[in-house]
C-alpha cells in the first residue's frame, strides 16, 4: 500500500476499540460519542448493504466496518471530508467493503438502487436555520455538518424510504428536542419508529443525545424504549456502560 498523505492539520487516531484508524483534523472536523453511540446502536446486517448518510469524514461507517462483512457506501457533500474519508478506507484497507459517495443527499438515487439497502445510519445536522441570523459556526465545515443548510428530515426520511429494503432499518442520532417532529416524519414516510434510547451525560442531568432505530413498513406499536445510558460518574469518569463501548472493558 502507498503511503498515506496527511495534511499539516491532520492527525491519524483509531476510533474506540474497533482497530480502525480514521484521518482527522479539528479545522474541519472531528468524530464524537454521536458517532460511536451510533455505530454501535442497531443490528448490523452481516451481508447486503449498509448506507452512511450525512457521513462525514466517515467514523460511523468506518467503525461499523469492524462488526461486519456488509458492504458500507458513505455519503458526503463536503469534498474536504469526502478525500480524508477515502483516505482512511485506504488507510484501513477496506476498499473492497466500503465507497464513498461525494454529492448532496437529494441526489442518492443517481447513484443507488430504489429498495437496495438494508441499512441507513445516519448522524444529521441537528439544528434548524430558522433565519440569516441563525446561530451557525464561523468554519463552513462546522456550520454544514451542524445545521440544515443543505438537507433536512423531510429529505433524509423521503430518501430512506426509497433506499431501503421492505423490513430494513434507518438507525439515526439525533437530539432528543426533536423527538416527536422525528417520530411523526419517520411515520408519514411509512418508517415505523421501534427502538428507542435517551442518552445522558449524567444521571442528575437530562438526556442531551436520542438515538431511534425505524423500520420501513413495519406494523404500527411495539416501540421499545432501551434502558437509559448514562455517559459519565458523577465525578466526571466514564461509566461501565460506555467503557466498554469505547473500550470494550469495565
Amino acid at each position: 500500500m502507498d503511503p498515506i498523505n496527511l495534511s499539516s492539520d491532520e492527525r491519524i487516531d483509531e476510533i474506540a476499540s474497533s482497530g480502525v484508524q480514521i484521518i482527522q483534523s479539528k479545522e474541519v472536523f472531528s468524530f464524537s460519542i454521536d458517532a460511536i453511540l451510533l455505530a454501535r446502536f442497531p443490528r448490523l446486517p452481516q451481508k447486503g448493504l449498509i448506507v452512511d448518510m450525512c457521513a462525514g469524514n466517515g467514523a460511523v461507517g468506518l467503525f461499523v466496518s469492524s462488526r461486519t462483512t456488509a458492504n458500507i457506501t458513505a455519503i458526503e457533500i463536503q469534498e474536504r471530508l469526502a478525500e480524508m474519508m477515502q483516505r482512511s478506507i485506504e488507510l484501513n484497507g477496506l476498499e473492497d467493503q466500503m465507497n464513498v459517495i461525494t454529492d448532496d443527499l437529494k441526489h442518492a438515487l443517481n447513484h443507488l438502487t430504489t429498495s437496495s439497502t438494508d441499512l441507513i445510519l445516519c448522524n444529521p445536522p441537528y439544528f434548524k436555520i430558522d433565519n440569516a441570523e441563525s446561530h451557525t459556526n464561523d468554519s463552513e465545515h462546522y456550520t454544514l455538518a451542524r445545521h440544515e443548510l443543505t438537507t433536512n428530515l423531510d429529505e433524509i426520511f423521503d430518501t430512506a424510504k426509497k433506499l431501503l429494503k421492505t423490513n430494513g432499518h434507518i438507525a439515526m442520532v439525533h437530539r432528543p428536542e426533536r423527538f416527536l417532529e422525528i417520530v411523526d416524519k419517520m411515520r408519514a414516510n411509512n418508517l415505523v419508529p421501534k427502538w428507542i434510547q435517551f442518552v445522558y451525560p449524567k444521571a442528575d442531568q437530562p438526556a442531551n443525545i436520542l438515538l431511534i432505530d425505524a423500520i420501513k413498513d413495519g406494523n404500527a406499536g411495539g416501540e421499545v424504549f432501551l434502558p437509559p445510558l448514562i455517559v459519565h460518574n458523577a465525578d466526571g469518569t466514564y461509566t461501565d456502560q460506555v467503557n466498554e463501548i469505547y473500550y470494550g472493558k469495565h
